[in-house]
């Protein structure tokens, strides 16, 4: 095997179309509309969303091609390494060869661009002027205040209230690029204001914060919302991320058994796996596809799966989900990504099949595993991430104790730079 720690790609080599997983999976259950129940039509759906990302969410072609412009600014920064983690593999002592895509280095320091590059671009050629949104942790929110800014659109945030007195770094990011930031809830909708008049002291989630997002985009002229996660169209999107580590993986001479990624509403883990997964339903190959979910909002291994709304305010349509209820309000955790209600159609419907299977873990073991990585790679993890590291660890070590050779990918989402009052909590025993 080659022992080059990094796996580069020359920017020719940059996927020329996304993987359209529904293509391959017929039995999807569809959404339905919040009012009447029935299926979801495309025509529902333009109040919110640009037609050109409308098509692509109920597409069934396999291949959508990446438009130029899009794929020119993907040139910034794909592809990304796909890096051999030896120092963690020496750290372990393990048999087990492990990889991870390495999505911090993009502009952003997250795998979120992948989605929100083609999102400005689909709502700029349809000619629409402002953008709204909600972030977590603030990796999606920088994303597409970038990303807006690229296509000269001006891009309003609804930033969860515990991320916004969390990280405020974040925020600023965002208004470099020109993001315009709100703690949600807050008082500038109707849906903020009656979030904090049942609970003026909530921390906030995502689904009040998609919630307002969702209302300013239908009340405000030209305007329309984008989404970090959860949709069959952002799973698309970052599909080029498991389509470039399979190209890195011919050149490696190495092949994945364990393909692992953190999970909040499924963008990411979707990113990686999905590419993977076309050669499951083919039969060439068979992997152990795991998600990694916050124990602090545990949808995939304590929720149920049913039909539910993707905001709190019952707004969206009703997906096929696993979820803990549109209302539940998660633990305070410093993965703010990762404080999601419900998982996407797409990886539910796996999960209920048992195509795929998930894992939670803890706060503090996720920033003990975090710090290992960064001493073993020189990479300081984003806490999104280090539920990834911390089962990749797990399957090392398991590995370890069964004697056996095992080749485990990860990805690494994005990097802790501007997470580090969440790692000095962890030192000082505040967490």
């Amino acid at each position: 095997m080659k022992t080059t720690r990094k796996f580069l790609l020359p920017d020719h080599q940059v996927p020329t179309a996304w993987y359209n997983v529904l293509a391959d999976l017929p039995t999807l259950q569809p959404m339905l509309h919040p009012q009447t129940k029935q299926p979801l039509q495309p025509v529902h759906l333009e109040p919110i969303f640009a037609k050109g990302l409308i098509e692509q969410e109920f597409s069934k072609e396999r291949w959508i091609e990446i438009p130029e412009e899009v794929r020119t600014l993907y040139k910034i920064y794909r592809p990304s390494p796909l890096v051999r983690a030896s120092g963690l593999e020496k750290a372990l002592d393990t048999p087990a060869r492990i990889y991870f895509k390495n999505e911090s280095v993009s502009p952003v320091g997250s795998h979120k661009l992948n989605t929100a590059l083609p999102q400005a671009y689909y709502n700029k050629i349809e000619g629409i002027q402002h953008l709204t949104t909600e972030t977590g942790a603030g990796q999606w929110g920088s994303a597409i205040s970038i990303a807006g800014k690229h296509f000269g659109l001006d891009v309003e945030i609804f930033m969860v209230r515990l991320s916004y007195d969390q990280k405020p770094y974040r925020k600023i990011v965002m208004q470099t690029y020109g993001g315009q930031v709100h703690p949600s809830p807050g008082t500038t909708t109707e849906a903020g204001r009656r979030f904090l008049a049942e609970n003026p002291d909530t921390p906030g989630t995502l689904g009040m914060a998609i919630s307002e997002a969702c209302e300013r985009a239908v009340t405000r002229p030209n305007t329309k919302y984008t989404l970090g996660s959860v949709l069959n169209m952002v799973m698309l999107h970052q599909t080029v991320i498991g389509l470039e580590a399979e190209r890195q993986f011919e050149m490696a001479d190495d092949y994945p058994d364990t393909i692992i990624g953190c999970f909040g509403g499924g963008s990411n883990f979707g990113g990686i796996s999905l590419p993977f997964f076309r050669h499951q339903l083919a039969g060439k190959a068979t992997f152990d596809f795991i998600a990694a979910e916050s124990s602090g909002c545990p949808k995939l291994t304590k929720g149920t799966f049913r039909y539910d709304h993707g905001d709190t305010a019952g707004l969206t349509p009703l997906i096929p989900m696993y979820t803990l209820g549109a209302d539940y309000e998660p633990d305070a955790i410093h993965a703010g990504g990762l404080r999601y209600h419900g998982a996407g159609a797409i990886m539910s419907h796996l999960l209920k099949e048992n195509i795929i299977r998930a894992v939670d873990v803890e706060q503090r073991r996720c920033f003990e595993v975090g710090t290992l990585f960064a001493r073993a790679e020189g990479i300081i993890p984003a806490p999104e991430s280090t539920h990834a590291i911390a089962v990749a660890i797990d399957e090392a070590l398991k590995a370890k104790e069964e004697g056996k050779e095992k080749v485990i990918l990860f990805n690494l989402s994005g990097h802790g730079l501007l997470d580090l009052s969440a790692y000095e909590a962890f030192f000082n025993g505040k967490l």
